[in-house]
């Protein structure tokens, strides 16, 4: 089963993750109150946590999954190639998936060779349009749509 595990938003460039169990999501806003929440192509990202923890198995590191910096965490789901064009939808919260989240200098800054092991697969998650507005809450059930 593939469900929502974790939501953060960063309210300032470069600031710190903030980590709530519910979010307001909105075509004008993105996440309520994430810096880079604007309407386009990159309003949301979504990481998988099975992605994840295979980032840090190969790394011998255990690191939050707040490192990657993306908005939305979910289970049950690797994201690829093929994904890209499908609907996501979170509880009553529709995306548009738009592309990969590629890794940037950012991740090796914040571990020594992160960026490199996020590259394959698309491992750094995906970036997506919101296409309706919907309260998440943690635990919300996650589907796949063509």
């Amino acid at each position: 089963m593939k469900k929502l595990i974790a939501i953060g938003f960063k309210p300032v460039k470069q600031g710190p993750m903030t980590l709530v169990k519910s979010a307001d999501v909105t075509q004008s806003h993105g996440v309520e109150q994430d810096f880079f929440g604007r309407p386009g192509k990159r309003q949301i990202t979504v990481m998988s946590k099975d992605q994840w923890q295979l980032v840090c198995s190969e790394l011998d590191a255990s690191l939050p999954w707040t490192t990657r910096r993306a908005n939305l965490l979910i289970e049950g789901h690797s994201f690829s190639a093929a994904d890209k064009g499908k609907l996501l939808r979170i509880g009553k919260l529709t995306l548009e998936i738009t592309g990969e989240t590629d890794p940037c200098k950012k991740m090796e800054i914040a571990h020594a060779g992160l960026e490199a092991v996020l590259t394959p697969d698309w491992r750094g998650g995906v970036t997506c349009r919101v296409l309706s507005d919907a309260v998440i809450n943690e635990g919300d059930l996650v589907q796949l749509l063509n």
